[in-house]
């Protein structure tokens, strides 16, 4: 995420790399220099972090997310997980609601709500109570996880989200009654795709993390036996697909967004995108077997590092920390938690072909 005030720093770009360059190891030393006993920071100029600015639900349920998916976590991405899970427990309220924004004063600076915060919490405590390899976090997160499933979200973004945590959940426990009405509800409001040919998709305007709209449709079609059809998330994330290829490499909508009818515009682009589009792209391949979604998943990972517009890798090997955006010359050199945790999550699922 850019920081407002003042402009992204930047790197002129380099020619585009080999396609066939192998990923590296996702590294989690930049999430550590980003957290402390509390949790999670959101911000950093360059690679240092910005502890005025405080945390968030939102990259902490996501740091979650992450560490949960390492199926062999060393001690001190088991010890991020669990900071992160203590700080989504304390941001949770007796009702299942999130406070979103924790201030460097330990202070909450919001009430608690069903934003997209709410969501991405469920979807990283879904994660842990599945995944995890330590009980004890799987056991506490899925309590926590159980008690916010039973509320609703206006927002589409978040039933998504939530519904990913969801997904999850029942791929270990698939009699959780919660999870699966919250899994239903979720693909219920994201829709199906338009009879529109030239705009099949939903909603009439792309935001952010589109990808994950189609996946939570792909995944309530394989775990509900009412689901929508599989078909009808295929088509959805085919088409992202194809809208979002330039000359053969990623090139996502922007923080902007793309509306049907409009110009599309390059940048800046977003690292939260091509997360997203590799979670999806995973979860269709392991669904259906199709190895073009592999193929989507080295996009991804192609596109951080350097298999992208300007032609230069966003994200730093001497840190491990993703850049926040790309700009027409080159990266926004700040290494917030959101870049960060994005580049983490698609350089886990380089794990297909390794």
């Amino acid at each position: 995420m850019t920081l407002t005030g003042g402009r992204p720093a930047t790197r002129a770009g380099s020619p585009p790399p080999d396609r066939r360059l192998s990923a590296p190891a996702p590294s989690f030393a930049h999430l550590a220099r980003l957290s402390d006993d509390t949790g999670l920071f959101e911000h950093a100029r360059h690679a240092v972090v910005r502890r005025e600015h405080g945390y968030c639900t939102d990259d902490v349920a996501r740091g979650l997310l992450v560490t949960s998916r390492e199926p062999e976590p060393t001690g001190a991405v088991l010890r991020l997980a669990e900071c992160y899970l203590a700080f989504l427990t304390h941001a949770q309220d007796a009702r299942g609601a999130f406070h979103n924004r924790l201030g460097h004063d330990r202070r909450w600076a919001d009430r608690p709500g069903l934003g997209d915060w709410w969501g991405r919490a469920l979807w990283g405590l879904g994660t842990a109570a599945a995944r995890s390899p330590a009980a004890w976090i799987r056991e506490e997160a899925l309590v926590a996880f159980s008690a916010g499933a039973v509320r609703r979200s206006p927002a589409p973004h978040a039933m998504t989200f939530a519904g990913l945590g969801a997904a999850e959940v029942l791929r270990r426990h698939p009699t959780h009654a919660a999870a699966a009405a919250l899994l239903a509800d979720a693909a219920a409001t994201v829709g199906t795709p338009s009879a529109e040919p030239g705009w099949p998709w939903p909603q009439p305007r792309l935001t952010y993390a589109s990808a994950a709209l189609a996946e939570v449709v792909i995944a309530a079609s394989q775990l509900r036996h009412d689901g929508p059809l599989l078909d009808s998330g295929l088509r959805m994330l085919a088409w992202l697909r194809d809208v979002q290829l330039r000359d053969g490499r990623l090139s996502v909508v922007p923080a902007a967004g793309w509306g049907r009818g409009e110009a599309r515009l390059r940048h800046d682009q977003q690292p939260i995108e091509v997360a997203a589009f590799a979670d999806a792209c995973a979860t269709a391949g392991t669904i259906t077997g199709d190895p073009v979604w592999d193929v989507g998943v080295r996009q991804a990972v192609g596109w951080f590092l350097g298999d992208n517009d300007v032609g230069t890798p966003m994200w730093d090997p001497a840190t491990g920390g993703g850049y926040d955006g790309l700009t027409p010359h080159g990266p926004n050199l700040n290494q917030g938690a959101e870049s960060t945790l994005a580049l983490i999550s698609t350089l886990q699922h380089a794990r297909r072909w390794s």
